[in-house]
């Protein structure tokens, strides 16, 4: 698959002036300023985060009508519900919540909406649940924002809500007694970023101070939060970076049992980072919602016998199993139906269905066949309950909810942001939508976003690569949107001779660049066709990041490739 490359601006004056503070090499001062780090202070919050430099939670608006009904609902023995989403964020968040309030008042219970039955957000199923068991305070987390109807339904029973989330909320709000959430206009909260899971936590955080409670009451559960930010995909800045950094300092060091269990059953014996969180833990969490119930999750986070917690991980393990064998047989079959129609090939978007295919995956198959092998805005189509439903997963620049608006008139109902959304349909519309939304994206789409862009921080040459440069470099940790790892661009370098290819697929790179410089190694994955260009013995360009490699129990630096270039 063809790249572009954009290297992204610099700031020469702000950089010569950060380094003459910092006294670090240059090209890292470059990557700080990039990230929003101009002064000697900015860089040592970014460097050495505390959890002194979180908000006051106080600052909210709504706190302290939040903490208010909480205690009165603890001074008149009300029935508490605990209600959250069904994703990583959710769980994350109702356990935080819920194993929180639990452990200072009995009469609680949490409710987790099951994804096919009831669907996303405050159910009528879940509302009906908490009237008919006398539940009169419902504390909704990662969702509720826009639950207008449902929760001026519940008021009129008698129920009220506590609202904790992080969407954009609409002009008119849903009447709740009390709503957490920084996005809000008129809300004085300084950090806007926040993961469901982490209003969350500055909810118990306020409750815990009115409550004169030790600060570790609250921090017990900063793993939790780490797991949401890096699962939920939000800004790695400001606050989130402070609770991801001691969040992955708790995983690492003292983690809740069901973390630990997840831990164990991975197999990960490294010092765990974001990464780790995203690709090992999430999953797993994220497939009990998938395949089953996302009630398991939670039971998983507020188990405290080690035992028991190593149980329902591996009910967990095995619902991911189940969920990689049934995406990766989806996948191939979307592969397949492409290539063996050759209408498709030339098109701007992909949308495919099949009746048969599993709900719960249809958006992890749309986003692996954009990433893998067909670079356009991508929707996957299957049928539930008599309806067609569908995830739209988009690349790079290309909003996708607002071409799925566009196929309104055809949709039952549909939802999403910019780069995913989802839609419901009934069957006998498929081949409309299919056709409308490509005549959508055809007409719409820049022909240079439909080619996948590697955004490159910088410049270097090779001899900048030292363990003292990456010693730094490594700090940047924890990684994610806003703080990506940093990318490199090295021009001019030839095999060393020893590059090669390793099981037909990869290449060991050795390459140096300039005369009688040391060889640098590398390894490419997956990019065995690019091999023609190394053995030339000409020189090109690579992008590259820096990793640790270790072999015979000794540590090296290498890079990472991402693509190659020749002149």
């Amino acid at each position: 698959m063809q790249k572009r490359w954009t290297v992204r601006s610099y700031q020469p004056k702000q950089e010569a002036l950060l380094q003459a503070s910092l006294r670090i090499h240059p090209l890292l001062c470059r990557l700080l300023v990039q990230r929003g780090m101009h002064t000697y202070d900015e860089s040592r919050l970014f460097f050495r985060p505390t959890l002194a430099d979180l908000h006051d939670p106080w600052i909210m608006k709504d706190m302290d009508k939040a903490v208010s009904r909480i205690e009165q609902a603890f001074f008149r023995h009300e029935k508490i519900l605990v209600f959250g989403d069904y994703d990583v964020d959710g769980t994350t968040a109702v356990a935080t919540v819920f194993d929180f309030l639990h452990s200072l008042y009995n009469n609680i219970e949490f409710y987790i909406p099951h994804r096919y039955r009831e669907g996303y957000g405050i159910s009528t199923q879940g509302i009906e649940y908490a009237r008919d068991n006398d539940f009169s305070l419902v504390i909704a987390l990662d969702c509720g924002i826009k639950a207008i109807d449902q929760i001026t339904w519940a008021a009129e029973h008698g129920i009220d809500f506590i609202i904790c989330d992080h969407h954009l909320p609409d002009a008119i709000l849903p009447p709740a007694v009390a709503i957490l959430n920084p996005k809000q206009y008129d809300c004085p909260y300084p950090y806007k970023e926040l993961s469901g899971c982490g209003i969350g936590y500055k909810l118990i955080t306020a409750f815990a101070q009115k409550a004169g409670l030790p600060e570790s009451a609250a921090h017990r559960y900063l793993d939790l939060v780490a797991t949401s930010i890096a699962a939920d995909i939000v800004p790695m800045t400001g606050e989130n970076r402070v609770l991801a950094f001691h969040g992955l300092k708790k995983v690492n060091e003292s983690p809740l049992p069901g973390i630990q269990a997840l831990i164990q059953l991975s197999g990960l014996k490294e010092q765990l980072t974001i990464s780790n969180l995203v690709f090992v833990i999430a999953p797993r969490v994220n497939a009990a919602g998938r395949m089953d119930d996302a009630r398991k999750a939670v039971n998983l986070f507020i188990e405290n016998d080690m035992e028991k917690a190593m149980e329902i991980a591996k009910v967990l393990h095995a619902d991911n199993f189940d969920r990689k064998e049934i995406d990766g047989n989806i996948t191939k079959e979307a592969v397949e139906l492409i290539q063996n129609d050759t209408s498709l090939h030339h098109k701007k978007s992909t949308v495919l269905y099949k009746p048969d295919w599993h709900k719960g995956v249809v958006g992890i198959v749309a986003s692996r066949l954009i990433d893998k092998y067909y670079y356009r805005p991508t929707i996957i189509l299957t049928l539930s309950n008599d309806k067609v439903a569908g995830s739209a997963r988009s690349v790079i620049g290309f909003n996708v909810y607002e071409a799925i608006h566009q196929c309104k008139d055809l949709l039952e109902n549909y939802g999403g942001h910019f780069y995913a959304a989802g839609m419901t349909l009934k069957p006998e519309n498929v081949p409309a939508f299919q056709e409308k939304f490509e005549e959508v994206v055809a007409t719409t789409i820049d022909p240079e976003l439909l080619i996948p862009e590697i955004t490159i921080d910088t410049e270097i040459s090779l001899k900048d690569i030292t363990p003292a440069f990456f010693n730094i470099l490594r700090q940047f940790e924890p990684l994610g949107p806003d703080n990506q790892r940093p990318v490199f661009l090295v021009r001019n370098v030839v095999d060393s001779g020893y590059s090669r290819l390793i099981k037909d697929e990869h290449i060991k790179f050795s390459v140096k660049q300039g005369k009688n410089a040391i060889a640098v190694t590398g390894i490419g994955f997956y990019m065995s066709g690019k091999f023609p260009i190394v053995s030339s013995r000409q020189p090109f360009d690579m992008v590259f990041t820096i990793d640790e490699n270790e072999w015979n129990g000794k540590m090296n630096l290498q890079m990472k490739v991402i693509d190659i270039r020749s002149h």
